[in-house]
Protein backbone atom coordinates (compact mmCIF):
# COMPACT_ATOMS: atom_id res chain seq x y z
CA UNK A 1 0.00 0.00 0.00
CA UNK A 2 2.89 2.35 0.79
CA UNK A 3 4.32 1.92 -2.72
CA UNK A 4 0.93 2.61 -4.30
CA UNK A 5 0.48 5.81 -2.28
CA UNK A 6 4.01 6.99 -3.06
CA UNK A 7 3.50 6.22 -6.75
CA UNK A 8 0.29 8.27 -6.81
CA UNK A 9 2.06 11.12 -5.00
CA UNK A 10 4.98 11.02 -7.45
CA UNK A 11 2.57 10.96 -10.38
CA UNK A 12 0.93 14.08 -8.97
CA UNK A 13 4.33 15.76 -8.57
CA UNK A 14 5.36 14.86 -12.13
CA UNK A 15 1.99 16.00 -13.48
CA UNK A 16 2.41 19.32 -11.67
CA UNK A 17 5.91 19.74 -13.08
CA UNK A 18 4.67 18.79 -16.56
CA UNK A 19 1.67 21.11 -16.61
CA UNK A 20 3.58 23.90 -14.87
CA UNK A 21 6.39 23.67 -17.43
CA UNK A 22 3.83 23.80 -20.22
CA UNK A 23 2.17 26.88 -18.77
CA UNK A 24 5.54 28.61 -18.35
CA UNK A 25 6.56 27.73 -21.91
CA UNK A 26 3.30 29.13 -23.27
CA UNK A 27 3.80 32.34 -21.26
CA UNK A 28 7.16 32.75 -22.97
CA UNK A 29 5.94 31.57 -26.40
CA UNK A 30 2.12 31.81 -26.71
CA UNK A 31 1.93 30.08 -30.10
CA UNK A 32 4.26 27.23 -29.11
CA UNK A 33 1.71 24.60 -28.07
CA UNK A 34 3.80 21.68 -29.35
CA UNK A 35 6.95 23.04 -27.73
CA UNK A 36 5.09 23.42 -24.44
CA UNK A 37 3.96 19.78 -24.62
CA UNK A 38 7.52 18.62 -25.37
CA UNK A 39 9.02 20.72 -22.56
CA UNK A 40 6.37 19.48 -20.12
CA UNK A 41 6.94 15.88 -21.15
CA UNK A 42 10.71 16.16 -20.73
CA UNK A 43 10.62 17.83 -17.32
CA UNK A 44 7.96 15.46 -16.02
CA UNK A 45 9.94 12.47 -17.32
CA UNK A 46 13.15 13.42 -15.53
CA UNK A 47 11.39 14.16 -12.23
CA UNK A 48 9.40 10.91 -12.40
CA UNK A 49 12.49 8.83 -13.25
CA UNK A 50 14.43 10.15 -10.27
CA UNK A 51 11.52 9.56 -7.88
CA UNK A 52 10.62 6.10 -9.26
CA UNK A 53 14.22 4.93 -9.35
CA UNK A 54 14.90 5.93 -5.76
CA UNK A 55 11.64 5.43 -3.88
CA UNK A 56 9.41 3.05 -5.87
CA UNK A 57 11.84 0.51 -7.27
CA UNK A 58 14.78 1.23 -4.90
CA UNK A 59 17.11 0.96 -7.86
CA UNK A 60 20.80 1.69 -7.46
CA UNK A 61 22.65 1.86 -10.75
CA UNK A 62 26.10 0.32 -10.87
CA UNK A 63 27.59 3.43 -12.47
CA UNK A 64 26.71 6.45 -14.61
CA UNK A 65 26.58 4.37 -17.80
CA UNK A 66 24.20 1.87 -16.18
CA UNK A 67 22.02 4.75 -14.96
CA UNK A 68 22.01 6.24 -18.46
CA UNK A 69 21.08 2.92 -20.05
CA UNK A 70 18.29 2.47 -17.49
CA UNK A 71 17.01 5.99 -18.19
CA UNK A 72 16.93 5.25 -21.94
CA UNK A 73 14.95 2.05 -21.32
CA UNK A 74 12.66 3.94 -18.91
CA UNK A 75 12.12 6.56 -21.61
CA UNK A 76 11.39 3.94 -24.28
CA UNK A 77 8.74 2.36 -22.03
CA UNK A 78 7.19 5.80 -21.87
CA UNK A 79 6.80 6.22 -25.64
CA UNK A 80 3.42 4.48 -25.82
CA UNK A 81 2.25 6.07 -22.60
CA UNK A 82 3.32 9.48 -23.88
CA UNK A 83 1.24 8.89 -27.00
CA UNK A 84 -1.76 8.30 -24.71
CA UNK A 85 -1.03 11.53 -22.83
CA UNK A 86 -0.48 13.60 -25.95
CA UNK A 87 -3.57 12.14 -27.60
CA UNK A 88 -5.79 13.08 -24.70
CA UNK A 89 -4.26 16.53 -24.32
CA UNK A 90 -4.26 17.48 -27.98
CA UNK A 91 -7.66 15.85 -28.51
CA UNK A 92 -9.17 17.97 -25.75
CA UNK A 93 -7.57 21.05 -27.32
CA UNK A 94 -9.02 20.22 -30.75
CA UNK A 95 -12.49 19.53 -29.38
CA UNK A 96 -12.87 22.38 -26.87
CA UNK A 97 -10.16 24.88 -27.94
CA UNK A 98 -9.53 26.10 -24.40
CA UNK A 99 -6.41 25.91 -22.27
CA UNK A 100 -8.41 24.48 -19.37
CA UNK A 101 -9.71 21.60 -21.47
CA UNK A 102 -6.24 20.95 -22.87
CA UNK A 103 -4.73 20.78 -19.38
CA UNK A 104 -7.57 18.57 -18.14
CA UNK A 105 -7.08 16.27 -21.12
CA UNK A 106 -3.38 16.22 -20.33
CA UNK A 107 -3.99 15.25 -16.72
CA UNK A 108 -6.39 12.45 -17.78
CA UNK A 109 -3.87 11.16 -20.30
CA UNK A 110 -1.06 11.29 -17.75
CA UNK A 111 -3.04 9.33 -15.16
CA UNK A 112 -3.89 6.57 -17.66
CA UNK A 113 -0.35 6.58 -19.03
CA UNK A 114 1.30 6.40 -15.61
CA UNK A 115 -0.80 3.39 -14.65
CA UNK A 116 0.38 1.53 -17.74
CA UNK A 117 3.95 2.78 -17.27
CA UNK A 118 4.24 1.40 -13.74
CA UNK A 119 3.57 -2.10 -15.02
CA UNK A 120 5.96 -1.72 -17.96
CA UNK A 121 8.71 -0.35 -15.70
CA UNK A 122 8.22 -3.13 -13.17
CA UNK A 123 8.44 -5.83 -15.87
CA UNK A 124 11.14 -4.41 -18.14
CA UNK A 125 13.13 -1.54 -16.61
CA UNK A 126 13.65 -2.11 -12.90
CA UNK A 127 13.17 -5.86 -12.76
CA UNK A 128 15.38 -7.62 -10.27
CA UNK A 129 17.16 -10.64 -11.60
CA UNK A 130 17.83 -13.32 -9.01
CA UNK A 131 21.47 -13.69 -8.09
CA UNK A 132 23.24 -16.99 -8.62
CA UNK A 133 23.52 -19.21 -5.53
Amino acid sequence: MRIALLYVLFCAVAIGVNIGSQALTLQLWPSGIWWSIIVGTATGLVVKYVLDKRFIFRFSPQNVKHDGTTFVLYTLMGVATTAIFWGFEYGAWLIFETASARYLGGVAGLVIGYLAKYHLDKMFVFRVTPSAP
